[in-house]
């Protein structure tokens, strides 16, 4: 009699420890909403401190560039759960639902001067929390639906059967030739 091991008594559509079950949609927005929005805040500090050694523009942008890098990271492996580290293709893909929303933003506060020529602060700031939200709301249907989907690792493409190798039917024939 055989010991038994993890690997024989695992069927194949049960997890596996190695890959941890995707969080539901709730729980994923309530972790981008974390992860994002902390490291939104913690960016917000970085970027004056930064300033002081080179000019803003420079400063705001490498910031930018960092903090998409670790919220792709953290996204990947803590509000999507995708069990491992993204790729290249991941990183490109999350900067760019960044850079839609950041003109999502820029897009709101232009059309809010178009509108009103001098807007007040109150009014700037519900506009831009608005878009802001609308825009990050967005971004996360587009991680979790295209960026981080879970259980494929590209398009949906159809299967192609696959189909059994035909065996060679010997007769005696074949064998008595053979011997």
């Amino acid at each position: 009699m055989e010991p038994q091991t993890a690997d024989r008594t695992q069927s194949p559509s049960s997890p596996s420890l190695d890959s941890p079950a995707a969080p539901g949609p709730l729980a994923s927005f309530v972790r981008f909403v974390v992860c994002g929005g902390g490291i939104g805040v913690l960016s917000s500090f970085a970027v004056p401190l930064v300033a002081m050694t080179m000019p803003w523009a420079v400063a705001n942008a490498v910031i930018t560039v960092a903090s998409t890098l670790l919220c792709t990271e953290l996204h990947a492996l803590f509000t999507f759960g995708t069990g491992r580290r993204p790729g290249w293709r991941r990183h490109l893909q999350s900067s760019g639902s960044a850079a839609a929303a950041y003109a999502v933003t820029c897009a709101a506060m232009f059309l809010l001067h178009v509108i009103q020529s001098a807007p007040g602060m109150l009014t700037e700031q519900a506009v831009y929390l608005t878009a802001s939200g609308l825009a990050g709301i967005g971004r996360f249907l587009v991680l979790r639906l295209f960026v981080f989907t879970s259980g494929r690792k590209g398009p949906l493409r159809p299967r192609r059967p696959v189909l059994p190798l035909p065996r060679p039917v010997l007769t005696q024939a074949a064998v008595a030739t053979t011997c």
